[in-house]
């Protein structure tokens, strides 16, 4: 291991209920056409809706808004069957009657709307979305391998799919079997992967996993000592047949990498040879494709270059994971391809996803002025917003736009569950600071068909659910709080993988909107590269205590001393935190004062270690 630890339903088509209409917005005050969905009969006095900003300029739009939202109930309700959107084959809904756009605001956005979609196509076609990495975006071709721009891609991604679910089959069926387990057959998964590595298999998992899969998963998702130790105790005698997968897309991702080598270390300490029992997901001739290729694991999987790791649900990463758990994963490409379409129309109120966009751009002035509080009243749903919050957050928190200009662009979001967050910060939501708008997630079917009983007469426990989001809703938007509202009939593979799709492609068409790269995180990189300097600062001062503590007799060292011998004065406060950690861990000791008192201490290291004196 020396090479890597010396580096850090059948398909269907779409409903489309406003077909007829010919653009999204007229450049004339809009005037409110019958629109085809299944409330479509019932009969509606004229719609009326927000007032608009009071600047005609484009600035104006994100000057926020001056007037009251809308309030009188016939108008609210008719602005409600108006927007109404809903996908029948995906049974998915989208309410954006509670955010108070109005119609000049529309008719001023449809313009940079157009513009969204024309950059949404090119991007499909194979255009560099991520210019400052000269990279395609093609997350968009895993579940549509027909778009994309060339054979050879199309190729790799239908072997790769066929590859995933035979080895899934192969791994269930006990055609592969740990070679030292009593029980002849995998029974667990430890996935070791960070960020968009492990958020989306964990959301999927806790989603989509039947109650007894056939093979349960863990997580290794921190450099967390205390977090690893805790996870591979958990399994225990089982660890003999868990199955590993590693998950990076360089090889190389410190989090991943330690991981590993905490886990390769317990598979020695039991006797276990890991190499039988290990599954790499990375791109080809990393650091980690060649370890796996060079120690034999027994398979390994290819992450794609043209996909970031924020958007690899739909690829190996996603998929291995779910395939092993019995989740039907040709499903949710099959949801997500059905999105995907659904999200290709160039008319706004057909196009759920513009429908997002243009709601967060307006809620949030454009400028991310207000947070995005995602609530499912769901408890399977409960990692969505974690998922979302990278989604959202590492795509669209950017300091420049594509022009170099200074923008510190982004939309905060975090979440909690319904109806847990009724007592937990609806309180703060419907009263206090007003900096959010809410995004409901709703799931109409309760329980499995014929699984429902009543607790009273009448009324179910999902009753309660539906009624605590409901006055909840209903309550927030007494109070001025906007809200969007996304209905899903059940939560199955097609419908999850809807709405990771329905997301993906929002975030994508916000991105132009504000014009930005969606697809880097140099923040990300910024502080992978702080943190390389924090440890190699952190080896200079073991190698000056190291010296004073061969000394006869030792010499404790202040920290001004350590920072002086270090040659950097200036990061004496860093210098203290090492040494606060290494003295809580053992690995130093305080001869005198405290850490409390950072300049009384004077420290050593207890032992001297004559090789990496003369090293």
């Amino acid at each position: 291991m020396a090479s890597i630890s010396s580096t850090f339903s059948p398909s269907s088509t779409l409903l489309r209920p406003r077909r007829h209409r010919a653009a999204a917005f007229s450049a004339s005050p809009l005037r409110r056409l019958q629109p085809i969905h299944s409330i479509a009969d019932i009969s509606r006095s004229s719609s009326s809706s927000a007032p608009s900003p009071s600047s005609s300029t484009n600035s104006s739009l994100k000057s926020g808004k001056t007037s009251p939202i809308e309030k009188d109930p016939v108008r609210l309700w008719n602005r409600y069957v108006d927007w109404l959107y809903q996908h029948k084959d995906l049974g998915l809904f989208l309410d954006v009657s509670r955010i108070g756009f109005s119609d000049e605001f529309l008719e001023k956005m449809e313009p940079k709307m157009q513009e969204a979609f024309k950059a949404m196509r090119e991007l499909e076609k194979g255009a560099i979305a991520n210019p400052d990495e000269s990279r395609m975006v093609g997350h968009y071709w895993l579940r549509s391998p027909h778009l994309a721009p060339n054979t050879y891609l199309k190729d790799q991604i239908d072997r790769t799919l066929d590859k995933i679910c035979e080895f899934a089959e192969a791994i269930i069926s006990a055609k592969i079997k740990p070679p030292a387990s009593p029980s002849g057959r995998f029974t667990q998964i430890l996935s070791v992967g960070i960020g968009g590595s492990a958020l989306g298999p964990q959301f999927v998992a806790e989603a989509l996993a039947p109650d007894n899969p056939p093979l349960k998963i863990r997580f290794i998702d921190n450099t967390d000592p205390a977090g690893i130790d805790h996870q591979i105790a958990q399994l225990g005698p089982e660890l003999a047949s868990t199955l590993v997968i590693v998950i990076s897309k360089s090889g190389g991702t410190p989090e991943t990498r330690n991981g590993l080598l905490e886990v390769q270390k317990a598979f020695r300490d039991a006797g276990l040879e890991f190499s039988k029992q290990g599954v790499a997901i990375t791109q080809e001739n990393s650091l980690l494709d060649n370890t796996a290729r060079i120690e034999g694991w027994i398979a390994r999987f290819p992450m794609f270059d043209w996909v970031g790791g924020r958007t690899s649900e739909m690829s190996a990463v996603g998929l291995l994971p779910a395939a092993l758990q019995g989740i039907d994963i040709r499903e949710m490409l099959a949801g997500a391809a059905l999105m995907d379409e659904a999200t290709r129309s160039t008319v706004v109120r057909e196009n759920p996803a513009a429908l997002l966009a243009m709601c967060w751009y307006w809620a949030s002035g454009g400028v991310g002025s207000k947070d995005m509080v995602v609530l499912p009243y769901k408890d399977s749903l409960l990692l969505f917003s974690r998922y979302l919050q990278q989604l959202v957050m590492e795509s669209l928190g950017k300091e420049f736009d594509l022009d170099g200009n200074l923008v510190n662009q982004g939309i905060s979001v975090y979440g909690n569950k319904g109806s847990t967050d009724q007592h937990a910060y609806i309180q703060q939501l419907r009263d206090g600071v007003h900096n959010f708008f809410v995004t409901f997630i709703e799931v109409l079917r309760d329980r499995p068909p014929g699984h429902d009983w009543e607790l009273e007469p009448g009324v179910t426990c999902g009753d309660y659910l539906f009624g605590m989001l409901q006055g909840t809703r209903s309550a927030l938007y007494s109070n001025n709080r906007e809200s969007i509202t996304v209905t899903v009939q059940e939560v199955n593979p097609r419908s999850v993988g809807a709405m990771i799709a329905l997301y993906e492609r929002a975030i994508g068409i916000y991105a132009s909107l504000v014009n930005i790269n969606a697809y880097h995180q140099p923040g990300v990189e910024a502080g992978k590269k702080a943190a390389g300097e924090v440890l190699a600062l952190q080896k200079r001062v073991l190698a000056v205590l190291n010296e004073a503590s061969c000394k006869q007799p030792v010499e404790p060292l202040t920290l001004e001393a350590i920072a002086d011998r270090c040659h950097e004065p200036g990061q004496i406060e860093m210098i203290y935190k090492i040494i606060q950690h290494m003295a809580a861990n053992d690995r130093a000791l305080i001869a005198e004062g405290s850490c409390g008192s950072p300049r009384s201490i004077k420290v050593f290291l207890g032992e001297c270690n004559i090789d990496d004196l003369y090293a």
